[in-house]
């Protein structure tokens, strides 16, 4: 067994986009685990949108990394030595190790996974956070009824695929924004898609019009993960009664300017009040204690192929930092996970 770890660290806090020089590449002995702890192999861990504000040291929901702390992620792997009674040495384990190659913690914080069942990385999309996050929002929120009408954006991450596809079996009518030809299509023959319209280099006007081409009756439900012109383009074609779930803002993520266009504050609060809009922030932490509700659901729906996925994997921790950055510029292609070990 391996007598170290490699982990990836804030190396500095980003002005803007990140670059290579926000992370640094360590290595560390191997932790041992204490009482009641278990020491994983990590053999996949999870990059998504919401490790770039983590990198930030401002007002947040949640805490941002230190600088010199490792960068947080969900990772699963094998336990390689355990003092918890929950688990055995062979088993195979999720929690937020971060970007590393071992991870040691308390058992109580961790989640078997079975990799009988599927493919222990789909713990990380679409059986995990992501898949979980878009199925709480919808469930919880999105008050959906047949007939209706739902644009979402990043359409072919793990949050946007998941969403159209509880949406479509839902019997909606299911629009996606997505960058690129390649995801536009991808959206419309692996996730069942009614329509899908490419955000890149469209303004809000023109993305307005292009959604309103797609959604001649307008816009019932808008699941927003993207913010810029596509914001902009959506709220103007929400009908009466509309929702809006708030899940993330890529868009804006790196300090980018507002590129709603025509869409001020004043405008906006209009929309909200003359349309009797319901907007809604969704934190998929506030539902965790439906979590196993959401296996039962959806575990047997990806088994059976009812839910499609698409994985991008990049190979090696020391190569995360390029494989995020990435992912913020919109280069991956399905949900991105770090093939580690």
């Amino acid at each position: 067994m391996t007598e170290t770890l490699k982990q990836i660290v804030l190396a500095e806090r980003p002005a803007g986009f990140p670059t290579d020089a926000n992370f640094r590449l360590e290595e560390q002995p191997l932790p041992t685990p204490g009482e009641g702890e278990v020491l994983v192999a990590v053999k996949y861990m999870s990059l998504d949108p919401y490790m770039r504000g983590r990198m930030d040291d401002g007002p947040s929901y949640a805490a941002p990394v230190p600088v010199g702390g490792r960068m947080e992620a969900g990772a699963v792997g094998e336990v390689i030595a355990s003092n918890h009674p929950k688990f055995a040495v062979g088993d195979h384990a999720f929690g937020m190790f971060g970007w590393t190659t071992h991870g040691v913690m308390s058992g109580d914080m961790l989640r078997k996974v079975n990799p009988d069942q599927a493919p222990i990385q789909t713990s990380l999309g679409v059986l995990g956070m992501p898949g979980f996050t878009a199925w709480a929002g919808m469930t919880a929120y999105s008050k959906m009824k047949a007939g209706e009408t739902l644009v979402v954006g990043a359409a072919t991450g793990p949050v946007g695929s998941m969403v159209g596809q509880l949406a479509k079996q839902a019997g909606l009518r299911v629009i996606g924004v997505a960058g690129g030809e390649e995801k536009c299509k991808m959206a419309i023959e692996t996730f069942g898609f009614d329509a899908c319209i490419d955000h890149r280099g469209k303004d809000a006007k023109a993305m307005r019009e292009a959604l309103k081409a797609e959604c001649p009756d307008g816009i019932d439900i808008y699941f927003e993960n993207v913010g810029g012109p596509t914001l902009g383009g959506v709220i103007p074609l929400l009908n009466l009664h509309a929702r809006v779930i708030v899940c993330g803002m890529i868009a804006w993520y790196s300090g980018e300017s507002d590129e709603t266009g025509s869409m001020p504050l004043q405008k906006l609060w209009r929309h909200a009040l003359v349309k009797r809009l319901t907007i809604q922030g969704l934190l998929q932490t506030d539902h965790v204690s439906r979590f196993g509700e959401f296996l039962k659901e959806v575990g047997p729906k990806v088994a059976a192929g009812e839910i499609a996925y698409v994985e991008d994997v990049a190979e090696g921790v020391e190569n995360a930092p390029e494989a995020f950055m990435g992912l913020l510029k919109g280069k991956n292609l399905g949900k991105l996970v770090v093939k580690v070990g």
